[in-house]
């Protein structure tokens, strides 16, 4: 089983097609056949969360954050691959858009990756609809000014209880643009830095 997650591995960080993985590892087919066993199954999904918990208990906190952060990153991408395209028009950019919330301490909670065309807003709402128990006790998100909005702030804080918080005001705004940027080089998200011993805890 150690040669599969080999495998996987292998292929996703070189983006290399299944059919050209060395003959040294088990049989594409059969690699393939466990990667979207585990994925209908939940599997990944579940060692992420279990790993993010396992960081945030290192960190002295509780394995469910209260706070969090939430932004969005447009990108390009080519004329094939799916119907998720659109142009956003103010970022000047025809494909994708990225929706991401993380915790306090910059680790990813919830992507969700829609056409670029979509609004950051109706974006959020989408990544609150998938919550579930990731974010059940999630009380506070830092946001830019594109969620700025009478009528998106009360329909968070009616369905989930949530307080969002514009960040432009407090010095954060820059950061929070680190979010969306370090996920696309494939880096952990190290976004925000806890400035007051209450965030500390969060």
């Amino acid at each position: 089983m150690r040669a599969v997650l080999n495998a996987i591995f292998y292929v996703t960080k070189g983006g290399i097609q299944w059919r050209m993985l060395p003959t040294n590892f088990p049989t594409w087919q059969s690699v393939y056949h466990y990667l979207r066993t585990w994925k209908l199954q939940g599997v990944w999904v579940r060692i992420h969360d279990t790993l993010r918990a396992r960081v945030r208990a290192k960190e002295a906190k509780h394995k469910h954050p209260t706070a969090g952060c939430l932004d969005s990153q447009s990108v390009k991408t080519t004329e094939v691959g799916g119907t998720e395209r659109g142009f956003d028009n103010g970022k000047k950019v025809k494909g994708r858009k990225r929706h991401v919330l993380v915790d306090t301490l910059g680790l990813l909670l919830i992507v969700v990756v829609t056409a670029a065309s979509l609004s950051d807003q109706a974006g959020a709402r989408k990544i609150f609809k998938r919550m579930r128990g990731t974010g059940k006790k999630l009380r506070k998100v830092w946001v830019d000014g594109t969620y700025r909005g009478a009528e998106w702030t009360s329909w968070v804080k009616e369905q989930y209880n949530i307080g969002p918080r514009i960040c432009g005001a407090c010095g954060r705004a820059k950061r929070l643009r680190g979010v969306t940027a370090s996920l696309g080089r494939g880096k952990n998200i190290g976004l925000v830095k806890p400035e007051s011993s209450i965030e500390q805890r969060l």
